[in-house]
C-alpha cells in the first residue's frame, strides 16, 4: 500500500475514464488513515482533518464580525493584516501554516460573497442573513458559503499566486467563475472517503475535460510573466504548461477555500522545495515555490464535501460533535464560570452577551443582555447555548433575567424608515388622513405631520396628486 506522503507517479495509476467524460471515477489514492496520525505533523508534513474544525471556525468568525473586529478594504474586499491576525487568533486548530495566511484570509472574503457581512465604513458587520446563520446548522451555511462562492467571489483566485505577474492586464484572464465552476465540477466528481494525490487530480481534469484554462489566448499567454516581463514571459515554449497556470490555479481553490470551508481533508508540507515543475522557468533561481500552495500534496472528500458538493443527501456531523462539553457553571448571582477549556466561538459568544470580569468568567446584566439585542442577536441563541454547556440546569435568577429582558425587547417595534410629511395647517392633515385612498398609506403625527413608510411613498404620492396636492421632491423633512 502506497504512504501518502509518497508522491505516485501518473503512469502507475489505474484510470477509468469514460469516453466521452460524463462522470469520472477518479483513480483513489488509499492510505494509511489511522487516527492518531491525523492532524499530526511528522516530518514537516501535516494532515488536516478540516471537516470537524470549519463548523466551530465559521460560527468564531461570525462572532468577530458581529463584534466589529473585522475590517477589509472597501475597494477589494481583502482582509486589512490585523483582521487576518484575529481570524487567525480563534482559527480551531490555527492557521494551516504559522506564517502564510491561507485559511485566515479566506473566511472574510467567504462571508462577504455569501451575504453574511456586509462593508460599512471599512469594516465588516453581520447581515440579516449573518444573525441567523449563529443558530442555524453550520454545515447548511457553508453548503451556501461555497455556492456562493463559487458564483460570485470577490476576488480571482489565480491573483493570490503573486509570483505570476501581468494578470490585470486587459484581456488576459479568462472568467474566473467560469474556472471556478470547473474545479467545483472536478470535486465533485471525486470519490468520498479517498485520497487522492494531486498530481493524478491534474491528470485527470486534463483527461476528463476538465480545465480552468486562465489565458484568453496564446498572445495573452505572453502578457503573463515570472520575475521579468521579457525574459519570463510564459508565452515562451513550455513557460506556460499546465502544473504552471491551471493547476496552480486549482490548488489555489481547493486549498484556500475548499480546505477552509472543510470540504476537503488536506494533506499537505512545508511550500518550500514541495514542487520543482517551475524551475525550467527564466527567474526563478531565487523563488522558493511559486505559489503559497505548492505544499499541497494529497485531498480527500469528507462527508461535509460530499454534502455540500451535491454528492449526498443529508449531513451528519462527526460523532465526536454530539456530546457538547459541559464546560461552564452557571451561577445565581448571573456568573458564568468557565470549568474547563472553551473554543475560540465560545468565549466570543460569551463575551457577544457577557462582560468579561475576570480570566475565566463572565457575568450577565441586563445592560449587556440589552446590547446584545440591540446588534441583532437572540435571547434564545444564548438560552441554548448556556443550556447545552452548563453543569446543571440554570438557575431561576438567570431564567428571570433572560424572559425580562426579553419582555422588555417587546415593548419597541421597528417600523422601518419613514418620512416626515408636515401640512402648513392641522386642516389639511385631517384632510390626508380621513381620504380613503391615503389614510391606509399615512398615520397623523401631531396635528400637522404625517409618516409615510419608504415603501408606501409612491403610491402616497400618487393619491395625494388626485386630492390635487403634491410632495416635491426637494422638500425638507
Amino acid at each position: 500500500m502506497p504512504d501518502r506522503r509518497t508522491p505516485i507517479a501518473a503512469d502507475d495509476r489505474t484510470w477509468a475514464v469514460p469516453a466521452p467524460v460524463t462522470a469520472i471515477q477518479w483513480s483513489a489514492m488509499r492510505v494509511d488513515t489511522d487516527p492518531a496520525r491525523d492532524g499530526v505533523a511528522d516530518g514537516g508534513v501535516a494532515v488536516r482533518l478540516t471537516e470537524a474544525q470549519a463548523l466551530p471556525n465559521l460560527l468564531a468568525v461570525l462572532h468577530l464580525c458581529g463584534a466589529g473586529k473585522l475590517r477589509c478594504s472597501e475597494k477589494t474586499q481583502r482582509p486589512a493584516a490585523a483582521t487576518v491576525a484575529a481570524v487567525t487568533s480563534v482559527l480551531a486548530a490555527g492557521d494551516f501554516y504559522p506564517d502564510e495566511p491561507i485559511a485566515a484570509f479566506a473566511w472574510p472574503l467567504l462571508i462577504q460573497a455569501g451575504g453574511l457581512a456586509e462593508l460599512a465604513g471599512g469594516r465588516l458587520q453581520l447581515t440579516a442573513k449573518g444573525r441567523s446563520a449563529l443558530g442555524r446548522p453550520a454545515a447548511d451555511t457553508i453548503r451556501g458559503l461555497w455556492r456562493s462562492w463559487i458564483n460570485n467571489a470577490a476576488i480571482d483566485e489565480l491573483s493570490r499566486v503573486e509570483h505570476i505577474k501581468g494578470q490585470r492586464t486587459t484581456n488576459t484572464l479568462t472568467s474566473a467563475k467560469t474556472r471556478r465552476k470547473t474545479v467545483a465540477a472536478a470535486l465533485a466528481a471525486c470519490q468520498a472517503g479517498q485520497w487522492i494525490n494531486v498530481n493524478d487530480l491534474f491528470t485527470t481534469m486534463q483527461r476528463g475535460n476538465l480545465s480552468p484554462t486562465v489565458a484568453r489566448s496564446e498572445r495573452a499567454l505572453w502578457k503573463l510573466y515570472i520575475s521579468d516581463p521579457q525574459y519570463g514571459s510564459l508565452g515562451y515554449l513550455g513557460f506556460a504548461d499546465w502544473p504552471i497556470l491551471e493547476g496552480r490555479y486549482t490548488l489555489a481553490v481547493i486549498f484556500e477555500y475548499a480546505g477552509t470551508l472543510g470540504l476537503l481533508d488536506l494533506d499537505y508540507t512545508d511550500p518550500a522545495g514541495a514542487r520543482d515543475d517551475f524551475r525550467g522557468n527564466w527567474g526563478t533561481e531565487d523563488l522558493d515555490y511559486l505559489s503559497r500552495y505548492d505544499g499541497l500534496h494529497a485531498i480527500r472528500l469528507n462527508p461535509l464535501g460530499a454534502y455540500v458538493l451535491g454528492l449526498a443527501g443529508r449531513y451528519q456531523p462527526p460523532a465526536e460533535q454530539h456530546p457538547t462539553r459541559q464546560t461552564l457553571k452557571v451561577l445565581p448571582n448571573l456568573d458564568i464560570v468557565a470549568t474547563g477549556d472553551l473554543t475560540p466561538a465560545d468565549r466570543l459568544t460569551l463575551d457577544a452577551y457577557a462582560d468579561h470580569t475576570a480570566d475565566r468568567v463572565w457575568t450577565l446584566r441586563e445592560a449587556t443582555l440589552l446590547t446584545a439585542l440591540d446588534a441583532g442577536r437572540s435571547l434564545d441563541q444564548l438560552r441554548q447555548f448556556l443550556a447545552a454547556r452548563a453543569t446543571h440546569e440554570l438557575p431561576n435568577p438567570v431564567t428571570t433575567l433572560l424572559e425580562d429582558t426579553a419582555t422588555r425587547a417587546t415593548r419597541l417595534r421597528n417600523l422601518g424608515m419613514i418620512r416626515l410629511v408636515e401640512c402648513t395647517d392641522p386642516a389639511l392633515a385631517a384632510l390626508i388622513t380621513n381620504d380613503r385612498r391615503l389614510r391606509t398609506l399615512c398615520r397623523p403625527v401631531g396635528d400637522r405631520h404625517l409618516a409615510v413608510t419608504i415603501e408606501h411613498e409612491p403610491e402616497f404620492r400618487k393619491a395625494l396628486r388626485t386630492l390635487g396636492h403634491v410632495l416635491l421632491v426637494d422638500t425638507a423633512v
